[in-house]
């Protein structure tokens, strides 16, 4: 199943855990397509907020980082197609962005014209990567939901 910024969200209720926020999120497959327009970004992060509001804030302020900066960088560096997908788990978060470039993903040495973004996924992240596909790459990062799940 997806779902997309057009489609309301419904609030969980309950005692706002992400253990109880996850199971509900779980095996869902949330997807939005984006354009090539840097402004699209302020869409991604509300969306995002929108699909995890049942989690903790810290996670869901984590993820929208984790995303805006996997978002602005196949912006930036890649080209289309650009989709961003939130693959919520047992205990974790996985986020992953698409795009339709070829080249590799890097990090750069930080400066003033940028090079920040992947060491700061990496710093928020438990693990992350990429993977070459055809027609282009997605970089992945996940986040723990509930340090202690079950």
């Amino acid at each position: 199943m997806t779902t997309d910024a057009a489609r309301p969200r419904q609030r969980y209720s309950g005692d706002g855990t992400a253990k109880e926020a996850v199971v509900k999120l779980r095996d869902v497959r949330h997807e939005l397509g984006i354009s090539a327009e840097l402004t699209e970004l302020a869409r991604v992060r509300q969306w995002v907020r929108s699909v995890l509001c049942g989690l903790p804030a810290s996670v869901v302020s984590t993820a929208v980082m984790v995303v805006d900066e996997l978002a602005s960088n196949a912006l930036r560096h890649g080209r289309a197609p650009y989709h961003v997908r939130l693959l919520p788990g047992v205990a974790k978060l996985r986020i992953e962005v698409d795009d339709g470039g070829g080249e590799t993903a890097r990090r750069r040495t930080p400066s003033d014209d940028g090079g920040r973004g992947l060491l700061l996924v990496e710093r928020c992240a438990a693990a992350w990567g990429q993977l070459r596909r055809a027609g282009g790459k997605t970089l992945w990062a996940e986040l723990i939901t509930d340090p202690a799940p079950g």
